[in-house]
């Protein structure tokens, strides 16, 4: 069977009729895919017949706009007819700003947005836990080459640790108020969790252990004590509200992590440490080339920020984390990829995306490459992902950890023990290796040339859609 010529200009009197005819337009738009047409009146639109139409790709509604999907290249044929036959002026969408948005509403969910919650609790720790990271890092350093020891080793072990010395307060804290209540009262909750003075309380003739809880234990206290305080508020009266409520909640949340949120703590602490390690040590290639393979649909859906309380818990608990080197070979697979497709697209806009963006990639920020070039082409986002779990393989199976979070790419380097460096070059350069030649050599559908990236700044997250 021939090939139906698409004619743009047929298309576009067909949409136009069907949409109620010139007078029911009141703008339009468009992006890398679709017409966005605004009506006056949406029951004049008859929307199977617009599906049906030879060329059309399909019909969606969004923030009170008729999508019309026709593809890369063709949109831009079919708007220009559209402006010609309605003689209005046709604005572009700004992609950055509406992908943004798109994802953000879709990213709303009670649990995902609970999630964001829990990675506003960490993300103010990031700065220490990666200068006090780099310090313990050169420290341990130099003190296997035998250049310092004693009281110099000690000055500095004291300042690469002190992230942890009041970790749990400042966690406290970030926990009250990203859940709307006082952060000196999420303080003193983990304060309560934290205390030396724990040791002397006796439950169930078992004396408690100071921190033992753990973060989550944290967590949990410092959520229910901040969504108490909110509800007294509501119901205590002005004149007392003061003194009464903050009583009430140290009180009511105290008594409940000795008895309750420490042990819980405790067990969810130690358990989910042992799984993770447990996990990594006996799964070796296997876990690390399924963790480093899917962190970046994690990444695109926020289920990723889940990871980071997980992560901490393994740096409070042993001082390395196993997990953050395994989940940085998934910018690695997405680095390779990149270059496969920059020798491979005949789109030129695209190549200026790459070049600037790999860069940025190479030192960790790995969302312009994979929002701007791996995921608007599809198959190469699964190849990049697929090709980062040689990287991950590897580095689990030499056990490489970080002794802090917050890098990733190659300054994560920094956060490397000294005799794990090599190991985690190697792993990288897997990624690498990886990612390029699962792209180079899979057939996947370049953008024609003369069509843009859905990227107007490189370094811009936008989801395609």
């Amino acid at each position: 069977m021939a090939k139906v010529k698409f004619d743009a200009k047929i298309i576009s009197t067909n949409i136009l009729q069907y949409c109620g005819g010139k007078e029911n337009i009141a703008s339009i738009a468009y992006c890398m895919t679709r017409l966005r047409l605004t009506v006056n009146d949406n029951s004049l639109v008859n929307k199977e017949a617009i599906k049906n139409i030879e060329g059309v790709l399909g019909l969606v509604e969004q923030a009170g706009q008729l999508q019309i999907i026709l593809g890369p290249g063709n949109v831009n044929k079919v708007v220009t007819e559209f402006s010609a036959l309605t003689n209005m002026d046709v604005g572009q969408v700004d992609e950055a700003s509406l992908r943004k948005e798109e994802l953000k509403i879709k990213n709303s969910t009670p649990f995902k947005l609970f999630l964001r919650k829990i990675s506003n609790i960490f993300i103010p720790l990031i700065p220490g836990f990666v200068g006090c990271g780099v310090i313990y890092g050169v420290a341990k350093v130099l003190q296997n080459l035998g250049l310092i020891g004693g009281n110099s080793f000690n000055i500095l072990y004291l300042i690469g640790k002190s992230v942890f010395t009041y970790m749990n307060i400042m966690i406290g804290m970030n926990t009250a108020k990203e859940f709307g209540g006082s952060p000196t009262l999420g303080g003193a909750i983990a304060g309560i969790l934290s205390a030396p003075g724990l040791s002397k309380i006796i439950i169930n003739n078992k004396a408690l252990v100071p921190e033992a809880g753990g973060v989550i234990a944290v967590l949990i206290a410092c959520t229910l004590g901040a969504k108490l305080e909110k509800r007294l508020r509501k119901v205590m009266p002005s004149a007392i509200d003061l003194m009464v409520t903050p009583t009430l909640v140290l009180l009511i949340i105290g008594v409940g992590s000795l008895y309750i949120f420490h042990p819980l703590g405790e067990f969810l602490s130690n358990n989910l440490t042992w799984i993770v390690n447990t996990l990594i040590e006996r799964g070796k290639f296997v876990t690390g080339a399924i963790l480093s393979a899917t962190f970046l649909p994690l990444v695109m859906t926020g289920l990723h920020r889940a990871l980071t309380p997980v992560e901490v818990s393994l740096l409070k608990d042993s001082g390395l984390d196993l997990l953050r080197p395994i989940l940085a070979m998934a910018g690695a697979g997405q680095i390779g990829a990149c270059v496969a497709i920059y020798l491979k697209t005949k789109n030129k806009k695209l190549k200026t995306v790459i070049a600037s963006a790999l860069p940025v990639g190479l030192l960790g920020v790995g969302e312009p490459l994979m929002f701007g070039v791996t995921l608007p082409l599809g198959k190469p986002f699964i190849t990049a992902c697929l090709g980062s779990a040689f990287g991950g393989a590897y580095v689990a199976m030499m056990n490489v950890a970080s002794t802090g979070i917050g890098l990733s790419g190659l300054p994560l380097m920094l956060l490397i023990p000294a005799g794990s460096v090599i190991h985690y070059i190697i792993g990288t350069l897997l990624a690498y290796a990886g990612g390029f030649l699962l792209t180079y050599f899979t057939k996947w559908d370049d953008m024609p040339d003369g069509v843009e990236s859905s990227m107007d700044n490189p370094l811009s997250e936008i989801m395609k859609i």
